[in-house]
């Protein structure tokens, strides 16, 4: 008798079992750590579906990636830097959204344009933004006061004076500007507010002789050569905040988790001292990087529909407001900024202003490769060791060379996605 009753226990819960679809999430960094706190909610909203996450290093996701679509074992839902998009979309790895799309309340039109646009490659949607990473001004208003002038500039030409003026007025060993040549974004969002593309012919080769990328990287190195900017890596800055707090440059181009690393760092008395603006562009304000990272569904998922929910979930934009606050990424809907504290937010103002002007790098999956030819090139024209014509010159041989197996693919029709 006891034995039946334990055999009709157990095949119950082995009936419960089967009735819920688990959903294997893998996501990176802090991201991974926080996102856990939101899922309650979600699953008590969904009793038949449960979400087990997987948090990745930043470090190692790229290559467990890779590892894990060649040996059949990539998850169902996964962050995805918008960088690394073009790449799984052209090994076929990842599910197209339109479809599920149509019929959502995922209202695309509320997301920031540059933004959704990392996601659509070859006119389909890969994927749904999850936050955004982007890059602008952090300075400092007294040193600006004290060059006499009352309001950060808008344009290059009001830049460049701005950077003269500090530069002339600094003290030894302090500089207008903190441009770390390790870091490549400063240098991309000045080549984006250009007309034209980095790369040409639907991405088979490079485009850094044009006119728009000389005038950027022109502008970047005389930084440099006009004494306003220190030819330092991050590295060799041994505190960036705390410098930053002493007056030892005016600017810094950086992204979003400073505003919280400024608020802890300074201290009380020079809180007031710092603000964040919009980037200047050629004439006006100018655009930034589209960074971040998005959600996206893989194609061997077998359970596509349970992780659509989880990520119409996440894009709500109460669920963004909530995120934001666990983590101090930026929501990439614009109606998540109505939230009163991130309006209320007055670092975080210019940062709002910034992401309707942010722009996708190319959408090949050699582009980080290519980035980081650019950096090395740039780091040399910045100290002098080539002229701006030797750079692009060979800055565009680099990227030619990465480019040839996609150039050959091309000529045999061969899908690059």
């Amino acid at each position: 008798m006891f034995a039946a009753l334990a055999l009709l226990a157990l095949a119950g819960c082995q009936q419960r079992s089967t009735d819920v679809t688990v959903v294997h999430f893998w996501a990176m960094g802090r991201e991974g750590e926080v996102v856990v706190r939101l899922l309650p909610e979600f699953e008590r909203a969904n009793p038949g579906i449960r979400v087990e996450v997987q948090q990745l290093p930043w470090t190692a996701a790229h290559e467990k990636l890779l590892t894990a679509f060649a040996g059949d074992a990539t998850p169902d839902i996964c962050q995805l830097g918008n960088t690394w998009i073009p790449e799984f979309v052209a090994l076929g790895a990842l599910e197209p959204l339109d479809a599920p799309l149509t019929t959502s309340m995922v209202d695309r039109t509320d997301f920031f344009e540059g933004i959704w646009d990392t996601n659509v490659v070859a006119g389909r949607t890969y994927g749904v933004p999850w936050y955004i990473d982007t890059r602008l001004l952090f300075y400092r208003r007294d040193i600006l006061d004290d060059a006499g002038f009352a309001v950060p500039p808008a344009s290059w030409p009001d830049w460049m004076r701005t950077l003269a003026a500090v530069k002339a007025r600094a003290r030894p060993n302090r500089y207008a500007i903190l441009l770390p040549l390790n870091e490549v974004e400063p240098l991309l969002a000045l080549a984006l507010q250009q007309d034209d593309p980095l790369l040409r012919d639907d991405g088979r080769y490079g485009n850094f002789d044009s006119p728009g990328f000389r005038r950027a990287l022109g502008a970047y190195v005389d930084m440099f050569r006009e004494g306003y900017a220190p030819p330092f890596t991050a590295s060799q800055m041994t505190n960036v905040w705390s410098e930053f707090g002493q007056g030892t440059f005016a600017f810094y181009i950086s992204g979003p988790w400073n505003i919280g690393e400024f608020e802890r760092r300074l201290p009380a008395a020079e809180q007031h001292a710092w603000a964040t603006a919009p980037l200047p562009g050629p004439s006006g304000p100018g655009a930034s990087i589209a960074g971040g990272s998005s959600l996206v569904v893989f194609r061997a998922s077998r359970a596509k529909d349970a992780a659509w929910k989880l990520i119409e979930y996440l894009a709500r934009a109460d669920i963004e407001v909530k995120f934001h606050a666990l983590t101090g990424d930026l929501p990439p809907r614009r109606s998540a900024w109505h939230d009163p504290v991130l309006a209320a937010d007055m670092h975080a103002r210019a940062f709002r202003d910034q992401l309707e002007r942010v722009k996708p790098t190319p959408k090949v999956p050699e582009w980080e490769r290519i980035a980081d030819e650019m950096r090395l090139v740039a780091e040399r024209a910045a100290r002098g060791q080539w002229t701006i014509d030797e750079a692009v010159h060979e800055l565009d041989a680099r990227a030619d060379r990465i480019l040839e197996k996609r150039r050959w693919l091309l000529a045999r029709g061969a899908s690059t996605r």
